[in-house]
């Protein structure tokens, strides 16, 4: 008789205990993929959601001068040699090697005009990237949808004395106030936006821009690596990151990394201690048998081989069961606990190669102590307990 025909027949006749083996290591390594998968997935979807929320590099016009401020009071600054950047040139961002990285582009156009009495600034922005940019922002009303649409800041809206609906006289055109934002408490409620051509029409700004905002979040590289890569497409703007949100947000991401990883080590640990002592015990019922084995002429070896197969076999059906349980508890578990309604549970290949090798691992570690006491047994007190 073969060795792994015994293998196979004890756990035949052993149905119970193995099934009980079997649901334990399976429990801990479906618990194991749960936490990393939820891990993944959750990450993707912070990751992805951060990527959106708000601008992470500033593009705005070389020059060469200096600002003069101070404690937040501006007092004017001397500038010369002042280039612009053309609307037209922001096209090659798109074309830079981590430009999978980039969410969203948000060109403005800025400058001063007169409503009625009142000097405001007029900001022209491409709506759909600005919202995209700016989830934050709830409007009383709706987003302009055409050219001559406005959307005031709350602030604006008081001293213009205008509300949702209202219309506006601006150069003799007549624009109808879509919406007004509601309190942000930032220089955007003091603002009046309007869609980026017909601000540049207005200001005589055509095909020209203030400033360029995008928002992108590097998570597989430096974000001074985009940065460069942008600086180097728009020789004749400046390019810099925001330096607090970008740093802001890779630590949020690597702590909750952190977490993760920390909660799946203490799993580990105790499904390891777990499956340990319970297939220790096992194999230490099975003393009598063993030494019988060894006293009809098994070598340890034998022995041996017949144990680690029995605990092979086990833990290769537990890793598989206990990966698509853990992937179907993981795909229940996440949309109560991501934000986003499209969060999606992250399939993985090492994922599941790493369930099966983690529960062969655990299985047969778990096993060999056992197995080297019990093949070390003296065969007569094995038949003495007969």
């Amino acid at each position: 008789m073969k060795l792994h025909t015994i293998s196979i027949n004890n756990l035949k006749r052993r149905k119970a205990k193995m099934a009980f083996l079997t649901i334990g290591l399976m429990v801990g390594i479906a618990t194991i993929v749960i936490l990393m998968t939820l891990t993944s997935s959750m990450s993707r979807d912070i990751e992805h959601k951060m990527e959106e929320f708000g601008a992470n590099i500033l593009i705005t016009p070389q020059s060469n001068g200096l600002s003069m401020n101070y404690g937040g009071i501006g007092l004017g600054g001397v500038t010369f040699d002042q280039r612009e950047i053309r609307e037209e040139d922001l096209a090659a961002i798109k074309t830079i090697a981590n430009n999978k990285n980039i969410s969203a582009i948000a060109p403005k156009v800025l400058g001063g005009i007169q409503i009625g009495k009142h000097d405001v600034l007029l900001v022209g922005v491409h709506f759909d990237s600005e919202l995209k940019m700016k989830q934050w922002w709830r409007i009383f009303g709706e987003a302009p949808a055409t050219d001559n649409q406005l959307l005031l800041g709350s602030d604006a809206s008081k001293v213009l004395n205008v509300s949702s609906g209202d219309t506006l006289q601006i150069k003799g055109e007549t624009f109808k106030v879509s919406g007004v934002l509601e309190q942000t408490g930032s220089q955007d409620d003091a603002l009046v936006f309007a869609s980026l051509k017909k601000a540049q029409d207005l200001l005589g700004k055509q095909g020209r821009i203030t400033l360029a905002e995008v928002a992108a979040l590097c998570s597989g590289c430096p974000i001074s690596d985009m940065v460069t890569q942008i600086a180097e497409k728009l020789p004749d703007a400046k390019v810099s990151a925001i330096q607090q949100v970008v740093e802001g947000r890779l630590k949020t991401l690597d702590q909750f990394k952190r977490f993760s990883y920390a909660m799946a080590g203490v799993v580990v640990f105790i499904g390891s201690l777990i499956v340990f002592v319970t297939m220790m015990g096992s194999v230490n019922e099975r003393t009598t048998e063993i030494g019988v084995f060894r006293a009809i002429g098994f070598r340890k070896k034998h022995i041996m081989r017949i144990i680690l197969f029995e605990a092979a076999l086990v833990s290769l059906l537990a890793g598989c069961l206990g990966y698509l349980i853990g992937m179907g508890g993981a795909a229940l578990a996440l949309p109560l606990m991501a934000e986003s309604k499209n969060a999606h549970v992250a399939w993985d290949a090492t994922v599941a190669g790493g369930s099966v090798g983690l529960a062969l691992l655990l299985g047969l570690l778990a096993s060999l102590y056992p197995a080297l006491h019990a093949s070390k047994m003296d065969p007569t007190e094995a038949l003495r307990a007969l």
